[in-house]
C-alpha cells in the first residue's frame, strides 16, 4: 500500500485538503528515504532499496506529521520530514532483522532481503539503516527528541528479546504478552506521536497516550490478521505466529475454552509442524469460542481510549484525521 492509498480513507472528506497535505508530506519523506538508503557499498544500497520498494503504509512518519499538526501550533515542516524519515528507517531496520530471525521468504508479497541477500548482509544493512537514523537525530540536535527516540529503540529491542524468550511458551500469561506488545509495537507509535508534539513545542501527554493505545490496537489487529488473513492479503503464511511457537492474544484467549484433549492437541502442534487443515481447525475454534471476538474487543477498547485522548487536543482537521487513522486500525485487512 502506498502513502497515497493509505490516506485515501474516504471520498469528499471534510479534511480532504489536509489529506492531500499529509499525503504530500509522506511522499516527501519517501524521497528522503530514497536519498538516505543510498550508499557507496552496493549491498547496503541494494538491500535498502529492496526494503523501500516493498512499500508499506509509512504510518510512522505520518504519525509524526499528524501529531505535530494536531497540536494546532506552527512547526518546521522540513524538520518533520527528516525526523519522519529517521523513524521509518528504524522501522525498516527492524523489519529486515525480523525477517531474518523468522526466516521469512516474503513480506507484503515480495521477497525479503534475507531471502535474496542472505542473513549476514541483511542484518548488517539493518544496522546501517539504524545508524543512519541516529545521524539524522544527531543533526537535528534536539536532546529531548534524541532521548525519546533512543529510549524507544531500547524498549523495542528489549521487547523483541522478551518475545524471543517467550517463544515456545504455550501458557504465556496474557499480561506478559501485552507487555511485549507495548514494548515492541506500541512504544514506537507512541514515540512518533511524542516526536510530533515536540517538533511543535506542545505538551506531549495526550498524543503520547493516543499513540500508546493506537499502537496496542494495531498489534492486536495484526495478531488477528495472522490467523484470519490470507496469503494474498497479508503477504505471508497464515498463522505464522503459531507455526513459530509464538503465543498471541487469539491463542491465549482460546486456551480456557479447550477441552483437555483439544488443549493437548493444540499444545503439541504449537511450533511443531502444524498442517493447513489443522490451522483451519484451530482458527475455527478461535472463531466459534469467542477468542477472535474477545481480541477484537480488546483492540476496540484501546481505540476508544485513544479517541478519548484526542478530546484534549484543539478541534482541527488533524484531530479528525487522527480519529480516522485509529478507525482504520480496526478495519484494515493487511
Amino acid at each position: 500500500m502506498t502513502a497515497a492509498a493509505f490516506f485515501k480513507l474516504t471520498e469528499n472528506a471534510p479534511y480532504a485538503e489536509l489529506l492531500a497535505e499529509v499525503s504530500l508530506e509522506v511522499e516527501e519523506v519517501e524521497k528522503e528515504l530514497q536519498r538516505q538508503v543510498g550508499s557507496t557499498v552496493s549491498m547496503v544500497e541494494d538491500i535498502g532499496s529492496l526494503t523501500l520498494k516493498a512499500g508499506g503504509k509509512r504510518l510512522r512518519p505520518a504519525f509524526v506529521t499528524l501529531a505535530a499538526k494536531a497540536t494546532g501550533k506552527e512547526f518546521d515542516v522540513q524538520r518533520a520530514r527528516k525526523l519522519g524519515a529517521a523513524m521509518e528507517m528504524i522501522h525498516m531496520a527492524t523489519l529486515i532483522h525480523d525477517d531474518v530471525i523468522d526466516h521469512s521468504p516474503t513480506r507484503r508479497g515480495q521477497p525479503t532481503a534475507g531471502s535474496v541477500y542472505g542473513a549476514t548482509g541483511s542484518i548488517l544493512t539493518g544496522d546501517v539503516l539504524l545508524a543512519k537514523s541516529m545521524v539524522i537525530l544527531a543533526q537535528d540536535g534536539d536532546l529531548e527528541v534524541i532521548r525519546t527516540v533512543s529510549q524507544m529503540v531500547v524498549e523495542m529491542a528489549e521487547g523483541e528479546v522478551a518475545e524471543l524468550e517467550a517463544r515456545g511458551c504455550f501458557d504465556l500469561p496474557e499480561d506478559e504478552h501485552l507487555e511485549i506488545l507495548r514494548r515492541k509495537t506500541a512504544a514506537f507509535i507512541q514515540c512518533c506521536c511524542v516526536v510530533g508534539a515536540l517538533i511543535a513545542g506542545a505538551p506531549v501527554q495526550s498524543l503520547s497516550d493516543y499513540g500508546y493505545h493506537v499502537g496496542m490496537a494495531f498489534q492486536i489487529a495484526d495478531d488477528l490478521l495472522d490467523y484470519r488473513g490470507s496469503l494474498k492479503n497479508i503477504g505471508k503464511p497464515v498463522a505464522g505466529d503459531f507455526r513459530e511457537a509464538q503465543a498471541t492474544l487469539p491463542l491465549i484467549l482460546l486456551r480456557p475454552h479447550l477441552t483437555i484433549e483439544e488443549r493437548d492437541f493444540v499444545s503439541r502442534k504449537f511450533g511443531n509442524g502444524v498442517t493447513e487443515d489443522e490451522v483451519a481447525m484451530i482458527s475455527r475454534w478461535m472463531d466459534d469460542r469467542g477468542a477472535f471476538t474477545a481480541s477484537e474487543e480488546a483492540a476496540k477498547a484501546h481505540i476508544a481510549n485513544a479517541l478519548t485522548c484526542l478530546e484534549n487536543l484543539p478541534e482541527t482537521p488533524a484531530r479528525l484525521l487522527l480519529k480516522s487513522v485509529a478507525d482504520y486500525v480496526l478495519t484494515r485487512d493487511r
